[in-house]
């Protein structure tokens, strides 16, 4: 009974801090340094999938978070050549509303558009 009791409270205490957990799916985005009103960013599907945002020449098309991480894959267009990538971000912040990654010293902040 005691150890049934233990386990059903356990269940209950992760699967709460599950539900406050900020989620990272939705479209993130940030100005575009010269171009004011004008934003681009990140689809993060809850599949998996990727999409980039206002960005042409940069296919987002999967992402996934590992050890603190956002990896970020996809396809890079440009002077006729298609180039494959994958980006890695530490993930600064995430809250309902904002997201901050960084890399190499680079660091961009997202808000939550609606």
């Amino acid at each position: 009974m005691k150890k049934t009791m233990f386990a059903l409270l356990s269940f209950f205490f992760v699967l709460g801090c599950a539900a406050t957990q900020p989620q990272l799916t939705g479209t993130w985005v940030e100005p575009i340094p010269s171009m004011p009103g004008q934003v681009q960013g990140i689809r993060l599907e809850p599949d998996g999938k990727a999409s980039s945002v206002n960005m042409a020449t940069l296919l987002y098309t999967q992402w996934k978070t590992q050890n603190g991480q956002l990896i970020l894959e996809g396809k890079s267009l440009g002077n006729g050549q298609t180039i494959s990538f994958s980006e890695v971000f530490y993930i600064d912040k995430l809250t309902p509303e904002e997201l901050v990654l960084s890399s190499e010293g680079n660091t961009r902040r997202y808000t939550r558009q609606k």
